[in-house]
């Protein structure tokens, strides 16, 4: 942290990498104390964006792990804040999370509209967003449909993972939830698996942490007890010490536990 002071603009960057580390373990108060604090480093006006892409990260976490009033309130505010780009894609991917479909759709809307011929908006953006709203819908083909534009891309790192961390193999997550929802048992191992396997894609984006419980939800589907078992364990070591509140990591304890 002290040689990373020294450089402008190099300390809240720092803070918000921490802040990464400790959501990717289900730490979430602490991700987000260290959040705030990087975010409180963006007080001036003019650094209004740069403080609004920091506040998307709590919002994409409580919306991964499924608290959906704060992911909804951190996603507002953060538009409130700014109109940039990647502020709009993370804040519409977190009120899809959160199952605020119109609102979610309405920025998604404004990304077509204002960057109709941005590669990354149309390809890597603009898809798993339009797909989380479909299976929120309960349309998980029509998810997939929507996400096949995706696909040549999904390896590759979005703008927004630049500077603040935001969006690894976000298309890969949704279509493995979409097949998982459509109950192609074989896919839904295959994108999930995708995720586990790219950890230095990942970094410490919490999709690395949370594929290991949809890996094993996926293999449960498909009959496959003992590996499930397995993969359930890992998510549940790398959480090992998550705040114990947090839904979905609720709800994992629950299915590991039926597993025995």
């Amino acid at each position: 942290m002290a040689l990373g002071g020294k450089e402008p603009g190099a300390e809240d960057m720092i803070l918000d990498r921490q802040a990464f580390v400790s959501a990717y373990s289900g730490r979430l108060n602490k991700a987000k104390s260290l959040a705030q604090r990087a975010a409180d480093l963006n007080a001036q006006p003019d650094q209004r964006g740069r403080k609004a892409l920091i506040e998307i990260g709590p919002a994409l976490w409580d919306g991964f792990f499924g608290n959906t009033s704060a992911a909804t309130k951190r996603a507002v505010e953060a538009t409130n804040l700014s109109k940039d780009r990647d502020v709009e894609y993370g804040a519409a991917f977190a009120l899809a999370l959160a199952g605020e479909s119109e609102r979610s759709q309405a920025l998604a809307k404004d990304l077509d509209q204002r960057f109709p011929e941005d590669s990354a908006v149309q390809s890597l953006y603009l898809p798993p967003i339009r797909g989380l709203v479909a299976l929120k819908a309960g349309a998980p083909s029509k998810a997939l449909d929507l996400l096949r534009v995706s696909l040549p891309y999904d390896r590759g790192l979005p703008p927004s993972a630049a500077p603040f961390f935001i969006g690894p193999l976000y298309t890969t997550y949704v279509r493995g939830l979409a097949y998982l929802n459509a109950r192609q048992r074989r896919e839904a191992v295959e994108e999930f698996q995708k995720i586990v396997d790219a950890r230095t894609i990942v970094v410490s984006d919490p999709v690395g942490a949370l594929a290991h419980l949809q890996l094993g939800r996926a293999l449960v589907l498909s009959g496959d007890k003992v590996n499930a078992k397995s993969t359930y364990q890992r998510f549940l070591e790398l959480w090992k010490d998550a705040d114990p509140d947090i839904p979905v990591f609720i709800q994992a304890k629950k299915e590991f536990a039926a597993l025995n």
